[in-house]
C-alpha cells in the first residue's frame, strides 16, 4: 500500500481490505508511522509514539483471524482518559508526566477487542481545561488547514491527526465540545454519543457531573457509526444506562430518513448575531436539508444562556479541582510549584470554592435545561446550528498563561455557546463539515436529536455526508509531503 493511497481509505475500508488479505496489520501500521513522522512536526498532533507496542500488536495481528470488526486499523488514544495498559496517561500535565497506567480502561478494551491497533498519545490542553489546544507541557497543536490557526480543543491533537490522514479516527472525549469543536475546526465528523452510552468504567460512573462522554474523531460517518457499535454498552456497576439500541447504528446509514422536522438557529442562544461565516454555513444547510425533502423551520429552545454558563462553569470548576485533587491523592502529593500551569490553578482553586449548596444549585440548572431540550425535541426531530459561533481562532488568541478566569473563559463561552447545551441535555450532538469559508477554514454544522437518537442522527449525517461530500476535502498540508523511509521504532 502507498503512502498517499492509505489516507484514502476510512477505517471501515482499511479493516474490509485486512478482511479480504488484500494488506497485512503491519502495512497499515507502517504507512501510519510514515504519515506520524511526515506531518507531526508541522501540527504536533501526537505526544507520545507507542511504536515498538504497536508493531509487536500488528505482527500478532497479522498471524491472527480478523475477529474485530476493525481488525488491524492504526489508531491514536487521547492523552485525557484513554488509559491504555503500559502507556502514559499524563493528561497533559508536567504534574503526571511520570504516569504510565497498569490496565486497559474499558473503552479502550472496546476498541483492543475491535481489533485497533494503538499507534501513541494525542495532544491536549492541561487537564481538557480548554476549547483549545495550546497547552505548556506539550506545546500547541496546529490546524492542518492553516498552521496559524487552532485546532480547536480539548481533542485538538485527535482532529490534527485524523485531518492529516495519521490514522482514519482517533479517540477524543467531550464534556463540553471537546470532540465536536476540535471536529468543527479541522474538517472532521465528531459525535457526541447519548449520555452514558460508552462506559466510564472500570474507574468512574459519571465525570464532571455527567457532562462528559467518550467517543472518536472521524473523516467518515460510518467510522463514527462503527466504532460506537463497537465500544457502547454497560458495565456491571455503571450508574446510568443510555436507552437500548435496535440493532446496529452502522446498518441505519444504508437507509434515507423520513421527512424530518428540522429547526435552525440564525443567533446564538442569547439572540446575539452569529459571525457571517457561520451563518451562511446555516442557511446554506438549511437550504440543502429543504432540497433532501425535510420541513426545515427557524426556531430556537427557550435558555437562559448566562444562568446556564454560570451554572455550568462551577461544575466545569468543580470537576476539574476533583481531577486534580483524585491525581494528588494518587500521587501522595500535590502538585509541585510549577508543575501545573496558571490557568490550571485558578480554575482549581475556583473549584475547591465550589459549596455543595452551589454545586447542586447549579445541577437544577442544568437538568432544567435538559427538560427544555426535551420538550423541544417533542416537536422538532433535529436542531441545525453552526458547531461554533464564529470560524477557528488563532493560535495565541487565548492567553493560556493568565489566571484570569473571566476574561479567559467569558469569550469563549461566546466562541462556543452551543456546544455545552447537549453535554448538559446528555443529548447526542454531532458536528459535520459541510461548509468552508473564503479562506479555506472548515465551518463545522452542528445537529442534535433527542435523548437516546445517535441511529437517527447519524442517518441523517450519512444523507448529508452523501449529498454535499466532503470526502476529497483535503487541507494544504495533506498535499505537500512524501513518504519518508521506514522509522524505526
Amino acid at each position: 500500500m502507498s503512502f498517499s493511497e492509505y489516507a484514502t481509505f476510512d477505517a471501515v475500508g482499511l479493516a474490509d481490505l485486512v478482511r479480504s488479505k488484500q494488506v497485512l496489520p503491519s502495512e497499515l501500521l507502517e504507512e501510519a508511522i510514515r504519515r506520524i513522522e511526515a506531518f507531526n512536526p508541522a501540527v504536533n498532533a501526537v505526544v507520545y509514539k507507542a511504536y515498538d507496542k504497536a508493531r509487536a500488536q500488528a505482527a500478532a495481528q497479522d498471524k491472527a483471524p480478523a475477529t474485530g470488526a476493525l481488525h488491524g486499523v492504526p489508531f491514536l488514544l487521547k492523552d485525557i482518559l484513554g488509559d491504555c495498559q503500559d502507556l502514559p496517561s499524563t493528561l497533559a500535565s508536567r504534574m503526571l508526566q511520570t504516569r504510565v497506567m497498569p490496565q486497559d480502561c474499558e473503552l479502550v478494551k472496546r476498541f483492543r477487542q475491535a481489533g485497533l491497533v494503538f499507534v501513541g498519545k494525542t495532544n491536549a490542553p492541561e487537564f481538557g481545561i480548554l476549547p483549545t489546544t495550546e497547552g505548556a507541557f506539550y506545546g500547541p497543536a496546529r490546524n492542518p488547514w492553516n498552521l496559524e490557526y487552532s485546532t480547536g480543543g480539548s481533542s485538538g491533537g485527535a482532529a490534527a491527526a485524523v485531518a492529516t490522514g495519521m490514522v482514519p479516527a482517533a479517540h477524543g472525549n467531550d464534556g463540553g465540545g471537546s470532540i465536536r469543536i476540535p471536529a468543527s475546526c479541522c474538517g472532521l465528523v465528531g459525535l457526541k454519543p447519548t449520555r452514558a452510552r460508552n462506559s466510564l468504567a472500570p474507574d468512574f460512573g459519571e465525570l464532571l457531573s455527567g457532562l462528559l462522554d467518550e467517543h472518536v474523531l472521524t473523516r467518515s460517518v460510518r467510522d463514527s457509526a462503527a466504532l460506537l457499535d463497537a465500544t457502547h454498552g454497560v458495565v456491571p456497576g455503571d450508574p446510568y444506562r443510555a436507552p437500548p439500541v435496535q440493532g446496529r447504528f452502522l446498518d441505519q446509514l444504508g437507509h434515507a430518513p423520513e421527512r424530518l422536522r428540522i429547526a435552525f438557529s440564525s443567533t446564538d442562544p442569547a439572540g446575539r448575531p452569529l459571525h457571517p461565516d457561520c451563518l451562511a454555513a446555516v442557511e446554506s444547510t438549511a437550504r440543502l436539508l429543504e432540497s433532501l425533502g425535510h420541513h426545515v423551520e427557524e426556531a430556537a429552545p427557550q435558555l437562559d444562556l448566562p444562568s446556564f454558563a454560570e451554572a455550568f462553569s462551577a461544575l466545569w470548576f468543580s470537576g476539574i479541582a476533583f481531577a486534580v485533587e483524585l491525581m494528588s491523592l494518587q500521587l501522595g502529593r500535590g502538585p509541585l510549584p510549577d508543575e501545573l500551569e496558571n490557568l490550571t490553578q485558578a480554575v482549581h482553586q475556583r473549584g475547591l470554592g465550589v459549596s455543595a449548596v452551589e454545586y447542586q444549585m447549579s445541577e437544577l440548572v442544568l437538568q432544567q435545561v435538559g427538560r427544555e431540550m426535551a420538550r423541544f425535541h417533542q416537536t422538532y426531530d433535529c436542531w441545525l446550528t453552526p458547531t461554533l459561533a464564529r470560524p477557528p481562532l488563532r493560535n495565541g488568541v487565548v492567553d493560556v498563561h493568565s489566571s484570569d478566569l473571566e476574561n479567559t473563559y467569558g469569550p469563549l463561552i461566546d466562541y462556543s455557546p452551543f456546544t455545552a447545551i447537549h453535554n448538559a441535555s446528555g443529548q447526542p450532538a454531532i458536528s459535520l463539515p459541510l461548509h468552508w469559508n473564503a479562506e479555506g477554514l472548515p465551518i463545522g454544522l452542528m445537529f442534535s436529536t433527542a435523548f437516546g437518537e445517535e441511529a437517527l442522527l447519524l442517518c441523517l449525517a450519512a444523507q448529508l455526508e452523501q449529498a454535499r461530500p466532503w470526502r476529497d476535502r483535503r487541507p494544504p498540508l495533506f498535499l505537500q509531503h512524501r513518504p519518508l523511509a521506514t522509522v524505526a521504532g
